[in-house]
């Protein structure tokens, strides 16, 4: 495979994986990225933890991702001296009204081959965190954390040490097929390749559609404010501390989650983002906003769920409800707690009908591949994404690996 041709475009840590992958098959790739720098969207934004594989449906392509995904950044982690610290993530109930839910985020957990995934009470809790509170929890003790950004370099190193190119601060405005070529149209002129695969993140559907694919799923975007506890109580929280999910509400809600640099991360809230890229808390995106309310599936998503947007609306607008939620699971935070931390922004998949997308989706033709959706887990997946897409566009071209 030495003269295939593969374009890569997105420089996040599944189009970095991707483009390694391509590599390693032999290809001359090209990863393209809009930004100066790599990681600069979701991947550079998030909360850098590795999930085990509690949450997604058993046999789910989520769920089989996930645990190769683990298993291969561990690997690579460990071959580049990259840190992976397995921290440990504790799953809380809070009553005896989510005891149900939290033994049925159980049962996935061991139908995913969940690794030392067990059931504890308040005094292991305490044991496990000792300012943590609930009567009961799930314990994954190899879930992690690492830095995706070092990742994500450390693989686009790769790329260029197998020939490869990273052309950063290229922003991709074209995508078509020409018979047996596809043509990828920059803002310094077009070049032509046997292969290429769009991880686009926020920007998939756009990409995606101006490509030829269909206009749905649609990514509307939603914001994440996260605040950071001072130094000096940073210790009250040793790793992970999640709620138990509520299925009336489409967001996971307020958490606890330790850094790799030792920080801790309070949030996040959830709510429809004023731009695709507004990490900015001043940024506006007329665009943006356009699209996202004027989508009919935005609008049937936010008539059933006003009750959730209630919730985040009042996290969002007062920092004491905020901690307060945060409090639940660690009794005694205070707003005098935390600082300012950072803002994410979730490249949400949504249908027409106002369903969120929740698994991984991947379409295109011919030589040209989309992944349109790669939510939570998909840092964690990263690399596992990127065999799969790799053997889903060699198999659709009719390419020999």
């Amino acid at each position: 495979m030495g003269s295939l041709r593969a374009a890569v475009v997105g420089g996040g840590i599944i189009g970095a994986a991707t483009a390694r992958e391509l590599a390693m098959h032999g290809a001359d790739v090209t990863l393209f990225e809009k930004e100066p720098r790599l990681a600069a969207h979701q991947t550079g934004h998030n909360s850098g933890v590795v999930h085990a594989g509690l949450y997604y449906p058993p046999g789910s392509l989520k769920a089989r991702l996930c645990r190769r995904g683990v298993h291969l950044l561990a690997e690579f982690t460990a071959a580049r001296g990259l840190p992976y610290d397995e921290c440990g993530k504790i799953v809380v109930a809070l009553d005896g009204s989510e005891l149900g839910r939290l033994d049925a985020i159980h049962e996935r957990a061991v139908a995913n081959g969940v690794p030392g995934i067990r059931r504890i009470g308040p005094d292991e809790i305490a044991d496990i965190e000792p300012h943590a509170r609930g009567i009961a929890a799930l314990h994954s003790p190899h879930t992690a954390i690492v830095d995706y950004v070092a990742v994500t370099t450390a693989l686009a190193d790769d790329v260029t040490a197998a020939g490869g190119t990273v052309r950063l601060a290229t922003p991709v405005t074209a995508v078509r097929s020409r018979g047996d070529e596809v043509l990828v149209g920059t803002g310094t002129g077009t070049d032509g390749f046997d292969l290429v695969i769009t991880c686009a993140g926020l920007q998939s559907d756009r990409l995606a559609h101006g490509a030829g694919d269909l206009a749905t799923p649609a990514i509307v975007p939603f914001l994440g404010d996260y605040h950071l506890l001072r130094p000096e109580v940073a210790g009250r929280v040793r790793g992970l501390i999640y709620p138990v999910p509520d299925p009336r509400y489409p967001f996971l809600g307020v958490h606890l989650t330790k850094r790799i640099d030792g920080a801790i991360m309070v949030g996040p809230n959830a709510f429809l983002a004023p731009g695709r890229e507004a990490y900015d808390r001043r940024s506006r995106s007329l665009r943006d906003l356009r699209d996202a309310v004027f989508f009919p599936g935005f609008r049937r998503f936010a008539a059933r769920n006003v009750p959730a947007a209630m919730r985040e609306l009042r996290t969002a607008v007062s920092i004491r409800r905020f901690v307060a939620e945060a409090a639940k699971y660690v009794p005694g935070l205070t707003v005098a707690d935390v600082l300012p931390g950072p803002r994410g922004i979730r490249a949400q998949a949504m249908d027409a009908d106002g369903s969120l997308v929740d698994d991984f989706v991947i379409t295109g033709h011919g030589r040209v591949v989309h992944l349109r959706n790669a939510p939570s887990p998909g840092a964690t997946s990263s690399m596992a994404i990127a065999e799969y897409l790799v053997e889903a566009a060699l198999e659709r071209a009719g390419l020999q690996t």
